[in-house]
C-alpha cells in the first residue's frame, strides 16, 4: 500500500514533515476531522503530512494477558482509510518494551527530529507520550522550542468527542447495531481476512461461502447472527449475506465468518478480502435439517437482494 511505512529506515527523505500521532482506531468522523486538519496544516506548511501509530497496542506489549483489548479497524484497514483522507504516509512504529522506555524527550529526538526532521506536530490537548505516558502537552511545548519545530493543537471538545465515539461504536457493534456504528464511522464497518477452505456445505445447498479468517487476532467481531452488506472484487461491488457463527443446524462448534457472495462464483481462496457490513439480517438460528436452512437462506437472499446496501 502506498504511503505506509513499517520502519524508520524507509522513510522517504525530505526537508520535514507535518505530523500527528495516535492510535485512530476505527478512523471514525471524529478521527477524519482531525485528519482534515492535519492535511490542511501540512499545505500551509508546503510539507508532506504523516501518522504515527503502534502496532500492537502499547496496552498490549505493557499488559499482554489483557483480553480486553478489541480493535475496531487493523493497521491495514486504517491505513487505507487514512491515506484516502490525504494523509501522505502512515508510519506503523513497532511498539516495543525498549520504546516503551523512552523518556518523552528521547522519543522527541529520536524519532521525531533525528528521523523525521518534524516541522509541526498536530496533537490532542490530551496527548501523552514517552514512558509511563509521562509527556504531555507542556512538555511537547518545551522540546518544540528546543528542538526547532511548531506545536499545533486540536481544540478539547473535539478531542473529548473522539473518545466518546470510540466508546459508542464498540458498544454499538458489540451489540450487534451496525446502523449506529456505522453512522459514527462514517462507513461501513468492515472485516478484513484471507478467504480460507471451509467444510463446502454452503456449495452444497446452492450458496457456497467465502470462509474468512481475519487477520487482526484483536479485531472487533459484531455478535452471531447474519447480516447484510458488500465486498469488492476487482473494483466491482457484490451483495453479501454473511453468517457470524457456530452453524448450529450441522453442529458446528468453533465460530467461522462466512459470506455467500451473490451472483459471484469464481475462486478465490487465498485472497485477501474485505467485507463492508451494512445491516444485521437476523439471529442465528438452529434449523430442522438442511432443506429447511436452505429455504431460509433463500429468503435471506432475497432481502439481500432487494435491500439498499451501496
Amino acid at each position: 500500500m502506498k504511503g505506509l511505512i513499517f520502519e524508520l529506515e524507509n522513510i522517504p527523505q525530505n526537508e520535514g514533515f507535518v505530523v500527528t500521532q495516535g492510535t485512530f482506531d476505527g478512523v471514525h468522523l471524529g478521527h477524519q476531522h482531525v485528519l482534515k486538519q492535519v492535511v490542511n496544516i501540512a499545505k500551509e506548511y508546503q510539507k508532506p503530512s504523516l501518522l504515527i501509530t503502534f502496532y500492537p497496542h502499547p496496552r498490549l506489549v505493557i499488559n499482554p494477558n489483557d483480553s480486553t483489548i478489541k480493535m475496531l479497524s487493523s493497521i491495514e484497514e486504517k491505513a487505507k482509510i487514512i491515506l484516502e483522507m490525504g494523509i501522505d504516509y502512515v508510519l506503523v512504529l513497532s511498539f516495543t518494551h525498549e520504546i516503551s522506555q523512552y523518556s518523552p524527550e528521547k522519543f522527541v529526538h529520536d524519532i521525531l527530529v533525528s528521523k523525521l526532521n518534524v516541522q509541526c506536530m498536530v496533537v490532542g490537548y490530551d496527548h501523552r507520550f514517552g514512558k509511563n505516558r509521562s509527556g504531555g502537552f507542556s512538555e511537547l511545548t518545551e522540546f518544540a522550542k528546543k528542538f526547532n519545530f511548531k506545536v499545533k493543537e486540536i481544540n478539547a471538545s473535539e478531542i473529548d468527542e473522539i473518545a466518546v465515539s470510540s466508546t459508542r461504536i464498540r458498544k454499538a457493534i458489540g451489540n450487534g447495531n451496525l446502523r449506529d456504528a456505522n453512522e459514527l464511522l462514517g462507513k461501513p464497518y468492515r472485516l478484513t481476512g484471507i478467504v480460507v477452505e471451509g467444510q463446502k456445505l454452503g456449495r452444497q445447498l446452492g450458496f457456497p461461502t467465502a470462509n474468512l479468517m481475519i487477520d487482526e487476532p484483536h479485531k472487533l467481531i459484531p455478535p452471531n447472527g447474519v447480516y447484510l452488506g458488500f465486498v469488492i472484487i476487482q473494483n466491482k461491488k457484490y451483495k453479501i449475506m454473511l453468517n457470524i457463527g457456530v452453524r448450529p443446524t450441522v453442529d458446528g462448534k468453533s465460530q467461522t465468518i462466512e459470506a455467500h457472495i451473490i451472483d459471484f462464483n469464481e475462486d478465490i481462496y487465498n485472497q485477501k478480502l474485505t467485507i463492508y457490513l451494512v445491516q444485521f439480517l437476523r439471529e442465528e438460528l438452529r434449523f430442522n435439517g438442511l432443506e429447511a436452512l436452505k429455504i431460509q437462506l433463500q429468503k435471506d437472499e432475497s432481502i439481500a437482494r432487494s435491500a439498499q446496501l451501496f
